[in-house]
């Protein structure tokens, strides 16, 4: 698959095995004459040793906690002790925190220089390292400061899902879940039939079937398509891919940065955005209740309030401190009629009166529901 965000095209490639490096150079065109920087945590380095061998590396600590500042700067670090130059390579190899720190930090090094991310979370396959949004964790807002800098080749290596932890699983599946609700029931409805047992079937009955991994391809091509049409965020399509993330974001932070992870959280947030448009008038019934189903048969919690953020005043703070408020409003994506015209499921709203926040505290409360 190919797709172009702008100026930048990016490749992804989906495949079982990893791919080693004389097939990135191959693929970036590039000879042994080249720099490369391998950015990696402690979960992948054994993958980058494969990938990459004795390579120059930065590792981080796996986690949330490294989405800073100063993961940025030790990469920037790393990159200058190693002479990396702007013709040089960054090849960040993990999950969606490796790929958003590896993708800024290429974004301002020398003005950027070229970016290969071997994804090998489920997170990362389905959203996290395509589109181009990269960044990291400010001042106790998830994503405060970043830019939009899509990487030439993004590799998708299934067998490395093999291994994942149950935690990491859940985080990707609610991604991928999200992208079957935006993409319509057919696509909702056929991962619902692989609920059962999840996530500890996971490597053995999930991954060895191919309608699962097509389903992992069919995610990852439909968020670079809505991506690819509007590369920097300006018009509201790409907004709608946020569906979920106004309440997940703010849980993640009420909750504290890395307590629950990304995917977790848009999948509970995926619940209160259906509330909201029922609320509103704008989702359906039925497709409201067919959303709470299958995240609930994932094994998400679903309840409001949530048990990790209780305290309403901090996740209301959180959420004013939004990335997606418009003129100081906030903003919700909530899923729109399975048979909706637009090729997205979804649509866009703003906060309007004093009406609207009052059912928005009380979905978060538990106050609201269908």
């Amino acid at each position: 698959m190919q797709f172009e965000f702008g100026e930048f095209k990016t490749t992804v490639r989906v495949s079982r095995e990893i791919p080693l490096f004389d097939q990135i150079a191959s693929d970036l065109g590039v000879d042994g004459s080249s720099r490369f920087l391998v950015i990696c945590d402690e979960n992948t380095s054994p993958i980058a040793d494969a990938v990459c061998g004795s390579l120059p590396r930065c590792l981080l600590k796996s986690g949330e906690s490294s989405k800073t500042w100063q993961g940025v700067q030790s990469i920037l670090s790393a990159a200058q002790e190693a002479g990396i130059g702007r013709d040089g390579v960054f090849i960040g190899i993990g999950g969606g925190v490796i790929g958003d720190l590896s993708g800024f930090a290429a974004s301002v090094y020398m003005r950027g220089c070229r970016l290969a991310l071997v994804a090998t979370t489920l997170l990362a396959m389905v959203d996290a390292s395509l589109g181009g949004k990269t960044g990291f964790d400010l001042f106790g807002i998830k994503n405060l400061a970043g830019s939009f800098y899509p990487a030439e080749i993004v590799y998708m290596p299934l067998n490395c899902l093999a291994s994942l932890a149950p935690a990491e699983l859940k985080s990707g599946m609610g991604e991928l879940i999200k992208t079957a609700v935006l993409a319509g029931d057919d696509f909702l409805d056929g991962l619902d039939q692989f609920a059962f047992g999840f996530p500890g079937n996971f490597a053995s009955n999930l991954l060895p079937d191919e309608r699962f991994c097509q389903y992992i391809s069919r995610a990852a091509a439909f968020k670079g398509r809505i991506a690819g049409e509007d590369p920097k965020e300006t018009g509201k399509m790409r907004m709608l891919l946020n569906l979920g993330h106004t309440f997940g974001h703010a849980l993640e932070a009420a909750a504290g940065l890395g307590n629950i992870s990304h995917g977790e959280a848009v999948a509970w947030g995926m619940v209160r955005s259906a509330e909201l448009g029922f609320a509103l008038g704008l989702t359906p019934r039925s497709r409201a209740e067919k959303i709470r189903e299958v995240i609930s048969s994932y094994g998400y919690e679903i309840r409001a309030p949530h048990p990790l953020a209780r305290d309403t005043d901090s996740f209301l703070a959180a959420m004013k401190n939004d990335k997606k408020k418009k003129s100081g409003r906030l903003t919700f994506i909530v899923p729109d009629d399975k048979d909706a015209v637009s090729e997205v499921c979804a649509r866009h709203i703003v906060i309007e009166s004093e009406k609207e926040m009052k059912t928005v505290m009380g979905i978060i409360k538990g106050e609201i529901t269908f």
